[in-house]
């Protein structure tokens, strides 16, 4: 499974449907269990992004669908990163040339 953080900021018609977030966002977690994988972190934070979800799925191409169906809806923004734990890293940084 790869690991990806997603930066979520609203659009100004997801500000006007603010109070509609915590079902969308479950909705989110439910598309991500059906395509195979699980969200492991969700929260919504103040400052200049205003959420940060951590899941894990199969592949680049499902991650990049999933986001691509939450970003369709026109709510929010979305920034995609892949992440990488220590032992990933270390295998990385291991074939540095």
């Amino acid at each position: 499974m790869s690991r990806y953080v997603l930066l979520l900021s609203y659009t100004e018609q997801g500000m006007a449907a603010i109070k509609d977030s915590p079902s969308r966002a479950e909705a989110f977690r439910k598309s991500v269990e059906i395509a195979g994988g699980s969200v492991e972190f969700m929260s919504w934070t103040l400052g200049s992004v205003d959420g940060v979800v951590v899941f894990s799925v199969s592949d680049e191409t499902t991650a990049v669908s999933l986001v691509l169906g939450l970003r369709r809806q026109a709510m929010v923004k979305t920034t995609m990163l892949r992440a990488f734990d220590a032992t990933e890293f270390a295998a990385i940084t291991a074939k540095v040339m």
